[in-house]
């Protein structure tokens, strides 16, 4: 990923859940806190309420794929925290692109004049 690099301390993480806006989908919840620096930086979690490693495995590889490709599109200089919610169906790649793009919008992350 060019524009982004990983959080990988649990006191940034804490910092973001705290200080940091955030909207509720029904796969995922976005969290985002402004960093003041020219990189996005992104985290993924899935607690063990979501399944089994193999099932959080994949959903965190889904999201950091979708995000991947909407990463030109973003805005920069935010700290990004995607959280996999549990729900009894296992959403696949086009619902979790459908949610992470609302999620966005609605976050006001994503720059309309680049998408168009």
């Amino acid at each position: 990923m060019k524009y982004t690099v990983p959080i990988k301390k649990n006191t940034e993480f804490l910092r973001i859940y705290k200080k940091g806006k955030f909207f509720v989908g029904k796969f995922l919840v976005l969290y985002v806190y402004k960093n003041n620096s020219r990189v996005n930086r992104l985290g993924i979690t899935a607690s063990r309420k979501f399944g089994k490693s193999v099932q959080r495995n994949r959903i965190r590889r889904l999201i950091k794929e979708n995000y991947r490709l909407m990463e030109e599109f973003l805005k920069t200089g935010y700290d990004l925290v995607f959280v996999a919610r549990s729900s009894e169906e296992v959403p696949d790649y086009v619902s979790i692109k459908k949610e992470m793009k609302y999620l966005l919008k609605r976050l006001l992350m994503l720059n309309q004049e680049k998408m168009n």
